[in-house]
């Protein structure tokens, strides 16, 4: 890879979906530090939504990050820059400081394609701030071609700094990435692009891969791939991969024999027969999740049956 790439670790956020974000502050103090040694250019510490917005009545430090807190668990920032996600309405403005009285350093936008015009609005805010800013289409798998024209042509007017590719059903191989990313060249030649991809056909690691040999230069991952259902590409892989003399893995592989393999047996997470069948059918892993929360979780049979029936497919269109 000619081009310089940023690695954005995304533990806490994607891997909060696993748990309910049911992380220790002594995990994400010692997370940050060893992507911090490692050399890791990005930690997304969680969502910036609003619990307001969200009718939340219990706390959750990382789902609903508050400055104050930040500033107490991480009062001296190391090499690592800190990020956030937000979501299309769930974001109230008056709970964002401006840039230089915050921890974070980049807020990301996460929004489907019909929101584009949405995101781009909350993009403008972020900027205005002071805020590195990306814009992360999600289940670009589903998206048609006139729709991601039409939205490029706001975003190509926009300040957001990246562009994310995001495959959010773990359903591209990297033949499809490697097509997306000349068409996301071709659409916004003068953004950064970005790339996040989820495990479900095992090929998160290729397709970031691939991604970044095609010119993209933010690279999504999470530590020991937790993530959503069949969880993201790994950090451990990409700091061992890439070659760059700054990229350090033991930090990494600290963190995950300190705290990770316990988590491991609690949460589950990975590829999983059932996560993969969601991938190959291009579909949300919601329907698999939540098989894997009955007593049936194992009779892999029975889930394709279910999902593959003329039934499941008319109640789907």
């Amino acid at each position: 890879m000619e081009h310089r790439v940023n690695i954005l670790d995304c533990t806490i956020r994607d891997g909060g979906l696993v748990n309910n974000w049911d992380f220790s502050v002594e995990f994400v103090q010692d997370l940050y530090n060893s992507l911090s040694a490692a050399g890791v250019e990005y930690m997304e510490i969680g969502y910036k939504n609003s619990p307001k917005l969200l009718n939340a009545t219990e706390p959750n430090p990382w789902r609903f990050l508050d400055d104050k807190f930040l500033k107490e668990i991480i009062p001296v920032k190391k090499s690592t820059k800190l990020s956030a996600l937000v979501d299309i309405g769930r974001v109230d403005p008056d709970d964002i400081l401006p840039r230089e009285e915050s921890v974070l350093d980049m807020i990301r936008v996460a929004c489907y394609i019909r929101e584009v015009d949405k995101g781009l609005e909350l993009v403008q805010m972020f900027h205005d701030l002071g805020y590195e800013t990306t814009l992360n289409i999600m289940a670009l798998s589903h998206v048609p071609e006139h729709q991601l024209i039409e939205a490029f042509e706001l975003v190509r007017k926009s300040p957001v700094d990246v562009v994310y590719i995001v495959d959010s059903f773990g359903s591209l191989d990297p033949a499809e990435i490697e097509h997306q990313v000349k068409k996301f060249h071709a659409m916004v030649p003068d953004k950064k692009l970005g790339i996040h991809t989820h495990n479900n056909l095992q090929l998160a690691f290729a397709n970031t891969l691939t991604a970044a040999r095609s010119g993209v230069s933010f690279l999504d991952s999470s530590v020991y791939g937790m993530g959503r259902a069949a969880g993201n590409c790994n950090t451990e892989l990409l700091v061992s991969y890439i070659q760059n003399p700054k990229y350090e893995v033991k930090p990494i592989l600290g963190v995950i024999e300190k705290h990770m393999l316990e988590m491991r047996e609690n949460w589950e997470w990975g590829y999983i027969i059932p996560y993969m069948i969601s991938g190959i059918l291009n579909e949300h892993p919601r329907v698999a999740m939540a098989y894997r929360k009955t007593d049936e979780r194992d009779k892999f049979v029975e889930f394709y049956d279910q999902v593959t029936s003329p039934e499941v497919t008319i109640q789907k269109n």
